[in-house]
């Protein structure tokens, strides 16, 4: 393992596994979202407002905070495929995702309701399905 320079005795990184951050770091201490009209769960689907550019960001959010938004330009992603693509811990990609949403950057996409009532024959057809199991 290697030391950065500067720091007394504290082990930031392992060759095998690479920079080791906890993620209340990259949280800044918090385990939920800031954004309290939304509930972010795992289904939530997510996009980037348009001209949400995450080069033009500054220093206001973190690398973190533009991975998530760079993946949710041109495609709405729900928070499990962030956290899966990002290879961070959902409750970590939950509150960055609350960041983001407080600061303008992506909205919430509300599922798209059908206004015909289910097919009732389907309905039928799959408890019969499920009670032949």
């Amino acid at each position: 393992m290697d030391r950065l320079p500067g720091e007394s005795g504290a082990l930031w990184y392992d060759d095998e596994a690479g920079p080791m951050v906890r993620p209340y770091t990259v949280t800044r201490g918090r385990t939920r979202p800031d954004a309290a009209a939304v509930d972010i769960e795992l289904i939530t689907v997510l996009a980037a407002e348009p001209g949400a550019d995450p080069e033009t960001c500054g220093d206001a959010l973190g690398e973190d905070h533009l991975a998530l938004l760079r993946r949710c330009e041109g495609h709405p992603r729900s928070v499990a495929e962030l956290a899966s693509q990002t290879d961070l811990p959902v409750a970590v990609v939950r509150v960055l995702l609350g960041d983001l949403l407080d600061a303008g950057r992506i909205h919430v996409v509300s599922p798209a309701v059908s206004g015909e009532a289910p097919d009732v024959g389907v309905l039928r057809h799959v408890i019969d399905g499920l009670k032949s199991l």
